[in-house]
């Protein structure tokens, strides 16, 4: 291979951020690598030399030649993608991504999934804070039969070097409402705002992801072919180089992914269903209308200035009509589709029925 095609830039790839399986010119098997690590840079120059040195001497001891670096660039204005680019003559299995009308830091790792070959796919971050030796772990944990491996800050052997409290506070919040929101696919796991992990590729293959925020673990879990989930504990490194990009609203960017992912997939207690979410707000509101019939008829009956009845007798009165505000709208509004739908049923079967019995009188049946 000449210098120029091996320092040439990977395609980015375009439309859904769907990963499917390598094209038949990348399936070589005398050279495809079975596992391919992304990491995805943002304004790194000053150390993308050393965490490439670092994961490829990690990974050439333990898998030579069986693995990829794929080094996804969001076009930063330090030129992080030149550096790296310059790196690929001494780290052949080096390949560099530069993408100049995306951004963000999930897109950015489907992108280099995408792009990747290797039967396993990870990421790691691009800043140092995630330790390079416990990628063993989580390729051992996969290769043992996990369909995903997570690092986590939240088991034994997991922690944080030197968060403030304000940090630690909002991380664990975070880790409490995910079960509390999305129980069946966060109940399974102790760090869900993590961005170190390994999976298999056939868990994801297909499947379109459409993340929110920086956090792609929650769409992988939540959308992903996912049954058993496997943890290591790691400690999690504050940044050699640059800021910190974590902040308040990351959280809640997290907490609407939460509940896109509650509504949008519809996994509740385990299952798997369609949630109908207009007959949701419909009937919502269709109650908050009744606390307004309730207490504006509560007020009517026992006001002194008004009708002046007895307290509890108002308030028996007020909600008994409530009550019946809200089924009545209810019955014609909120449920009006079901009562259609069943009845066309209905018609549909004693139609049948009579057509079976007495074929002379269908046309006898007009409601």
């Amino acid at each position: 291979m000449s210098t120029n095609q091996s320092n040439q830039l990977l395609p980015v790839p375009s439309g859904a951020l769907q990963v499917l399986l390598p094209s038949i010119q990348e399936a070589d098997t005398d050279s495809t690598p079975w596992f391919s690590l992304v990491v995805p840079t943002y304004n790194k120059a000053a150390n993308i030399e050393k965490i490439v040195q670092i994961l490829s001497e990690l990974l050439d001891q333990s898998m030579p030649g069986g693995y990829e670096l794929i080094v996804v660039d969001d076009n930063s204005p330090d030129g992080t993608w030149q550096k790296a680019q310059s790196l690929i003559s001494e780290h052949p299995q080096l390949r560099v991504m530069r993408r100049e009308h995306e951004r963000g830091l999930s897109s950015a790792v489907i992108r280099g999934w995408q792009a990747a070959r290797g039967q396993l796919i990870g990421v790691i971050d691009g800043d140092l804070q995630h330790p390079p030796h416990v990628l063993l772990e989580l390729i051992t944990a996969v290769k043992n039969g996990a369909d995903i491996a997570v690092a986590s800050r939240h088991i034994d052997g997991g922690g944080v070097s030197s968060w403030s409290f304000t940090r630690r506070l909002l991380s664990r919040g975070a880790q409490v409402l995910g079960p509390l929101i999305l129980p069946s696919v966060l109940g399974r796991l102790s760090d869900p705002m993590s961005g170190y992990f390994i999976l298999k590729r056939e868990s994801i293959i297909g499947v379109i992801l459409n993340p929110v925020g920086y956090k792609i673990l929650l769409e992988v879990v939540g959308r992903g072919r996912i049954k058993e989930i496997a943890e290591v504990g790691y400690v999690f490194c504050e940044r050699k180089e640059g800021e910190s990009k974590v902040t308040w609203k990351q959280y809640i960017e997290y907490i609407q992914h939460l509940l896109k992912l509650r509504f949008s997939t519809g996994r509740i207690g385990g299952l798997r269903q369609k949630l109908p979410i207009d007959k949701f707000l419909r009937f919502a509101l269709v109650g908050f209308t009744g606390v307004f019939v309730d207490m504006g008829l509560l007020y009517l009956l026992s006001d002194a200035t008004t009708l002046n009845l007895p307290l509890t007798r108002s308030k028996i009165i007020a909600g008994e009509v409530a009550i019946i505000n809200n089924f009545l709208l209810n019955d014609a509004w909120t449920f009006a589709r079901v009562h259609k739908e069943s009845r066309d049923t209905i018609n549909r079967v004693c139609t049948e029925i009579l057509c079976w019995r007495q074929p002379d009188k269908i046309n006898d049946i007009d409601q």
